[in-house]
């Protein structure tokens, strides 16, 4: 059973989770433009920089993830 610090410190995970969730969002976006900028510019290869982004989002989605799977 719950008491209501702990209620108070879950629903400050999932505010967490959530806000984690919209930055991978922001860096799907960010990966999304850098690919259609290097088709306009011509390149054939994936941009090093889509490659860290796409990172940075698997991890910050892992962290999501792992916050909202604590039980107290």
């Amino acid at each position: 059973m719950l008491c209501e610090a702990d209620a108070i410190r879950m629903a400050d995970y999932e505010n967490f989770a959530e806000r984690l969730n919209q930055i991978a969002e922001e860096l799907d976006d960010a990966a999304f433009d850098r690919l259609r900028e290097a088709v306009a510019e011509g390149e054939v290869e994936r941009p090093r920089s889509d490659k860290t982004l796409m990172q940075a989002r698997r991890s910050i989605v892992k962290a999501s993830l792992l916050l909202r799977s604590i039980k107290e």
